[in-house]
């Protein structure tokens, strides 16, 4: 009886939030009573038998669980999405917030017959992953043993090539010439590092639309060996910035407007980051709209309760903005704008006054709080009803207390 008694209360509104529609959720089932019977378990008495208690305990385990996962349902998904999806702290995504930072990896050599020399290790760097038109990317590897002794190494050959889709035709390639001469992309001459840059634009991929390919072979420790570069090259330019950049604080969020002339309609996604005035990341702004051909204006918000929130140091500065086109059903998904690296625009604003406190609010949000709180209080109203000698715990949020309180308040008049 006790299975049945669980599967009856979980059918009861819940479910876990996990982007589904709350609306779609299906009717609870109503539990198997006979016509007229309580909610209300009958109160234990003397004669009641330990079978008896034992299916009240589980099922007061069962109301009180229920309680507690509509309690964190609630107050998570409020807490989560106070913001909006377009203005979020940047600790909500830490992997981005040095997106032109050098991709480093150290491990051991992979040797030129698929094994692996474990005396050898090879530390490698390319400087970014995608290239929009005209730009490039430095490789460089260096071998040492496994003290971090720095080891001879020779690059007897790097060859880059598009990476061609089934049954197409031979793409292009193009040689690199990697050097430990301190020139070019190499830091320091005579280091043990050597490195190379590839520039599409400058040679037989200048039109290749993809992944390219940058296979390296070398020589070092005693043995040969091979490493993969990858990069993903767009040509075409879809939009370009034209500089300007204005601030302004409106509808109770600062924004940023970065000037852009677009030369292809479409869906532009855009990211840029804010630091603090002490240098310190403190937001990441996405744009996601559609843009049509022709001058236009990217706006980036930073949220008035994202700032009175954290309350970061004035005035902001926009750095590493970045952005592209979406394309959809084709690989690549995307043609690349150039990339604005560094400081893009220090605000002028100090003055926070005329900031909003207020969550973000939209229809979606709305609609999943009105289901989450529905099932919360009916949660709480069940366990109440079946053990009202008991308190009930106290709710995890101001907010969800509120709810709560407001229903209470409801039932009373």
């Amino acid at each position: 009886m006790a299975g049945g008694v669980l599967a009856a209360t979980l059918g009861a509104g819940l479910y876990v939030w996990a982007g589904d529609d709350p609306a779609a959720a299906p009717e609870p089932a109503p539990a198997a009573q006979a016509p007229g019977a309580p909610l209300m378990a009958p109160a234990l008495g003397a004669a009641a038998t330990p079978a008896a208690a034992q299916e009240r305990a589980a099922r007061r385990q069962v109301l009180s669980e229920n309680v507690q996962l509509t309690d964190h349902t609630y107050c998570d998904y409020r807490e989560a999405s106070k913001y909006p999806v377009e203005s979020r702290p940047v600790a909500d995504h830490p992997d981005q917030i040095y997106p032109n930072a050098p991709i480093t990896e150290s491990g051991p050599m992979r040797t030129d017959g698929g094994g692996a020399d474990s005396k050898v290790r090879i530390q490698s760097s390319q400087s970014r992953v995608f290239l929009a038109a005209g730009e490039g990317v430095a490789f460089s590897l260096r071998a040492t043993d496994a003290d971090g002794k720095v080891l001879p190494l020779v690059v007897t050959r790097a060859l880059a090539k598009g990476v061609a889709k089934e049954g197409a035709r031979a793409t292009p390639q193009a040689t690199l010439a990697f050097a430990d001469n301190g020139a070019g992309a190499d830091a320091a001459a005579g280091d043990g590092a050597f490195a190379a840059v590839l520039a599409p634009a400058q040679g037989a991929l200048a039109s290749f639309n993809g992944t390219i390919r940058t296979e390296v072979r070398y020589s070092a420790g005693g043995s040969n060996g091979v490493i993969i570069f990858d990069v993903i090259h767009t040509p075409e330019l879809p939009a370009t910035w034209t500089g300007q950049v204005r601030e302004a604080t409106e509808s109770g969020s600062l924004h940023f407007y970065l000037g852009a002339q677009m030369r292809t309609a479409g869906r532009y996604i855009v990211t840029g980051r804010v630091d603090d005035a002490r240098g310190q990341p403190f937001a990441l702004l996405t744009f996601n709209d559609v843009l049509p051909a022709g001058p236009n204006e990217v706006k980036l918000t930073v949220f008035g309760k994202l700032l009175l929130d954290k309350a970061p140091a004035l005035p902001l500065v926009l750095r590493d903005v970045d952005g592209h086109l979406l394309k959809e059903n084709t690989d690549p998904d995307r043609a690349l704008m150039p990339r604005l690296a560094g400081t893009v625009y220090a605000a002028k604003g100090k003055q926070m006054n005329s900031l909003s406190g207020a969550e973000w609010d939209s229809e979606e949000r709305g609609r999943y709080l009105k289901e989450f709180g529905k099932d919360l209080v009916a949660a709480r109203a069940a366990l109440a009803q079946f053990d009202p000698a008991q308190p009930l715990p106290a709710v995890g949020c101001a907010a969800g207390a509120a709810l709560v309180a407001a229903q209470a308040g409801a039932r009373s008049n």
